[in-house]
């Protein structure tokens, strides 16, 4: 199979991502061209218009190779081919060409650290046999006990219960997630020099940049120590440590001699290739390690998801994250939700109170400096999907620990008055999974031009964040006095100033002093030299 010829790069700017805004596409959830009932690489061509006018940057896909899609894509047979559930590759080239003459730039995700037990590798791995060359790209080991039938060591899978499945010859093989997603042993390099190679061709098609998923899982200490505990033992899942302690499989130093070998890669195209780590760390300074002018351009700030609706949570995080981004020369990453946790509006207390805050956290985090990443439906205010029925929910990790992935993906809604709401063509009936009847209320159609739509306020307040001066660099940001439960503070350049102010007090506020206001997630009213901030909500104010 051959690249396509390379592309033109979209421009010369080498920091795009620096202060870009981008769009999360959880591929078979965004738009559906062919009445399946999934989303496809054609669906979104059909959509760039609409990310155009929305205001983004860049696209986000979720996987969308060759995969039996155990893991929604996430367990992929072959990284250089389209599933045909999404297309071919000749799909993928028109996507890309169209969104980058409509100035959008495509970030892919790519899987390193497991493949999908049907990729070709692990199947020859399978017929092989112990001791062969063919397993020692994955991490197969002896089990223990009198016969080998217990497992190597305490490894827990993310997903719940062992991280070892046991084969018929005996031996065990890992995988930190499901048993179809065989963890790759890091350490050999065939391996290495095969990612390598999958990098250069979807460079070669003209992708703008890479989401690492699990970055921080390829390298496991060596003789695959036990953690000392797991849920079996103790109660305690291992992944409860995550972004809190350390663990044997995960965030090891030798990981980042991957990340060295593939920033020259990057380096080598034109246009800002960048790369962004999903990772995990114990400590903001060891998830600092990822990014550097030799390693990954961003690793995501999963802090600020993270932060309690007060405002000495939200300033801590802030705080914190910009701190460890000028230690590091690189923007940090906004994230309010994505396709692995609960919606925002939901977190927030869902109903008219969780959406009156997740409006202002939109506002909250597109005025901040650095990258911001928005999940597909956030735009228009979705809550969690919470009824969904079991026998519909296909999250592998439902059946291991009956926790679900699956409300935060179903498919947005785009038009109409019944499901699922236009997702495919006109009279298309088919979703993978059924958007909820209160859906219609909040699609696209309903949303556009509406003054005070949530539509409306993200694609005003993205309009602004590309044209004001003081929110088109980098800069830092200068905190303002307020009175307690309010957040306030100030970006300035050129010349120009905007304030950006959120009150999460529990009472509302009158806020004076720092201009006309220019966006505000719920009415303003006009009190002496001032306006009256409602509670749960956000405003831009600006100076020139």
């Amino acid at each position: 199979m051959t690249s396509a010829p390379h592309p033109t790069p979209l421009t010369a700017d080498d920091d795009w991502w620096r202060s870009a805004v981008v769009y999360q596409v959880y591929v078979r959830s965004f738009a559906d061209s062919n009445s399946d009932g999934v989303g496809d690489l054609e669906g979104i061509r059909q959509r760039l218009p609409y990310l155009r006018d929305l205001g983004v940057d860049a696209l986000w896909l979720t996987p969308f190779y060759t995969s039996p899609q155990i893991d929604a894509g996430y367990d992929v047979a072959d990284y250089r081919d389209v599933d045909p559930l999404f297309g071919n590759l000749g799909d993928f080239d028109a996507m890309i060409t169209d969104a980058h003459a409509l100035g959008l730039r495509i970030i892919v995700d790519l899987v390193p650290n497991h493949t999908s037990s049907a990729h070709p590798w692990f199947t020859a791995a399978l017929a092989a046999g112990p001791g062969t060359p063919e397993r020692e790209r994955y991490l197969f080991a002896e089990g223990k006990g009198e016969r080998g039938e217990l497992p190597p060591n305490d490894w827990e899978s993310i997903f719940g219960g062992p991280a070892w499945t046991r084969v018929p010859d005996g031996q065990w093989y890992l995988h930190l997630f499901d048993p179809a997603q065989p963890d790759l042993n890091w350490r050999h390099p065939e391996v290495r020099a095969e990612f390598e190679d999958v990098l250069r061709f979807w460079l070669d098609r003209g992708v703008d940049g890479f989401r690492i998923d699990v970055a921080h899982g390829m390298i496991k200490a060596e003789g695959l120590p036990d953690v000392g505990f797991n849920s079996m033992t103790t109660g305690q899942r291992q992944s409860e440590l995550l972004g809190k302690g350390r663990l044997p499989y995960f965030d090891q130093d030798e990981v980042h001699d991957i990340y060295r070998a593939w920033r020259p890669i990057l380096d080598s195209y034109p246009g800002g290739r960048m790369a962004v780590a999903e990772a995990w760390a114990e400590t903001p300074q060891r998830l600092a390690r990822y990014i550097g002018p030799d390693e990954l351009h961003q690793a995501f700030s999963f802090d600020f998801l993270d932060a309690t609706w007060s405002a000495d949570s939200f300033r801590k995080v802030i705080d914190t994250a910009l701190a460890e981004s000028t230690i590091v020369g690189a923007p940090t990453t906004w994230v309010l939700s994505n396709h692995d946790r609960q919606r925002h509006v939901t977190r927030y207390g869902d109903g008219e109170v969780g959406l009156r805050r997740a409006r202002a956290a939109a506002l909250l985090m597109l005025s901040l400096p650095g990258c911001a990443y928005v999940y597909q439906g956030e735009e228009l205010g979705l809550p969690e999907v919470l009824d969904l029925p079991d026998e519909l929910r296909q999250d592998p990790a439902f059946l291991r620990t009956g926790e679900s992935r699956d409300g935060c993906r179903v498919p947005i809604p785009w038009s109409g008055e019944l499901a699922p709401y236009g997702f495919g063509p006109e009279g298309s009936e088919l979703s993978w999974l059924p958007a909820p009847a209160t859906w219609r209320a909040l699609s696209v159609a309903a949303q556009a031009g509406v003054t005070g739509s949530t539509l409306e306020l993200y694609r005003a307040a993205l309009r602004i964040r590309h044209e004001h001066p003081a929110l088109a660099g980098t800069d830092g940001i200068t905190w303002l006095e307020t009175e307690p439960g309010v957040l306030a503070f100030r970006r300035t350049a050129g010349g120009a100033e905007l304030t950006c102010v959120v009150n999460l007090s529990g009472a509302e506020v009158t806020v004076a002093g720092h201009g006309r206001p220019v966006v505000a997630s719920d009415d303003l009213t006009e009190r002496g030299d001032g306006h009256v901030l409602p509670v749960d909500a956000a405003a831009w104010f600006e100076r020139r």
